[in-house]
């Protein structure tokens, strides 16, 4: 399913094996944020934003489904999580409709330079710390500054079987 929807448009910087470098080009996202543990936290937050894209807005259409849905890590988290879609290229502040719920929020996103790690499965708690830590531990390694918080990228429907599902660690570099 994940190669069947858009993704965000990026320059592909550096690649070694399931590491990628990447440059992203500014976006256009559905953000909520929940304040709970990560796993209640990353399904809630799919839940309020897949409502609003499935026609609870002020002028009930319907908009296209993208990959990945992007969310905060747990590692070294307050227990408020960001939880954001990205919304189709075709789209824009001003022609996107109102959510219905003030819990959403539609605004400009620039990732910028991303260092990338890939996995599969399920993007678990104890998957996504781990590998959160074998990420940090290349980007030390290969002299990286990180300049932000990490961020989880979840790309497959919830029906993806885990050998098939796609998933990665981002962090924000210099």
């Amino acid at each position: 399913m994940a190669s069947q929807i858009e993704t965000p448009e990026y320059q592909l910087l550096e690649k070694h094996g399931q590491f990628e470098i990447r440059l992203y080009e500014p976006m256009i996202i559905a953000m909520t944020n929940i304040n709970s543990n990560y796993r209640e936290s990353t399904y809630t937050g799919f839940r309020r934003i897949a409502n609003y894209i499935f026609g609870g807005n002020d002028q009930n259409i319907e908009i296209a489904m993208t990959a990945p849905v992007i969310s905060s890590s747990p590692v070294n988290n307050d227990g408020i999580y960001d939880v954001a879609f990205v919304m189709p290229k075709k789209n824009s502040l001003s022609n996107l409709p109102e959510p219905n719920y003030d819990n959403i929020i539609i605004k400009e996103k620039n990732l910028g330079k991303m260092a990338v790690l890939r996995f599969g499965g399920w993007a678990t708690e104890e998957k996504v710390i781990k590998y959160q830590k074998k990420l940090e531990k290349i980007l030390i390694e290969n002299r990286y500054t990180i300049t932000g918080n990490f961020m989880v990228a979840q790309y497959n429907s919830p029906w993806a079987l885990p050998p098939f599902r796609r998933n990665e660690i981002m962090a924000p570099i210099e």
